[in-house]
């Protein structure tokens, strides 16, 4: 196996790894498992590998690798922000039908019948972040460069896949959040707080993955190819 094929599954592992994150929320309101037992056995093994990984790329000589997994944390982490603001502001006017990491919190600490804790609310907003930094982590990997409105129309993506998944259904509030109250709050609240979020991540990645060329993912003859395109 050739260097640029090792390269290619390293990168497909990590994207798997970062892949795990956001879907134990939906995986656990789905029935499949509790989501404290899902963050044992699959969250936290999940973090520690994408880390061991960053490590071993640098280790290999994929430093440009290595760039994309940080970077695509960094990103992760600064859109979260982003996000959050436009999220507690639809919150507080009651556009939102509860707090979403204090929930996490409590699912994850397998509190649900005691209510939010110290200890789970701190859970609960380490795992919204983490989730955060795992798109980001895709997304980086995925389009190298990439440019801003990329960032925008997959964060789009998220959402819309956020609002049609059992995350948003087991609140029973419907799909996109329709029967909640009027039916565009929750909606416009989620779509907004997510086009900050990809604005964020794809400046970030934009400026710092700024020797990376933007990546259209193909397979041609067995070699991961790239292509540049300059332009924001």
């Amino acid at each position: 196996m050739n260097q640029e094929k090792k390269k290619l599954v390293l990168l497909a592992f990590v994207l798997l790894l970062a892949g795990i994150s956001p879907n134990i929320f939906p995986a656990a309101q789905s029935g499949i498992a509790s989501m404290s037992s899902l963050a044992v056995v699959l969250l936290i093994p999940s973090v520690v590998l994408i880390f061991i990984l960053a490590i071993l790329s640098q280790a290999l000589g994929y430093n440009d690798l290595r760039k994309q997994i940080l970077n695509g944390i960094l990103a992760g982490l600064a859109g979260t922000v982003g996000l959050e603001i436009i999220r507690e502001i639809g919150f507080h006017m009651g556009a939102m039908p509860g707090d979403m990491p204090k929930l996490l919190g409590v699912l994850l600490l397998n509190r649900f019948a005691y209510g939010p804790s110290f200890w789970s609310n701190v859970a609960g907003w380490s795992y919204h972040f983490w989730n955060g930094a795992a798109f980001g982590i895709i997304f980086s990997l995925i389009v190298g460069r990439g440019k801003i409105w990329m960032g925008i129309v997959y964060a789009l993506l998220i959402a819309t896949g956020f609002m049609v998944s059992p995350a948003t259904t087991s609140l029973g509030i419907g799909m996109f959040g329709l029967h909640f109250k009027v039916g565009y709050q929750f909606l416009t609240t989620v779509y907004l707080a997510h086009i900050a979020f990809g604005s964020i991540v794809g400046l970030v990645i934009y400026k710092r993955n700024r020797n990376i060329p933007n990546r259209i993912v193909r397979i041609k003859n067995g070699v991961l190819t790239h292509e540049t395109n300059p332009g924001i």
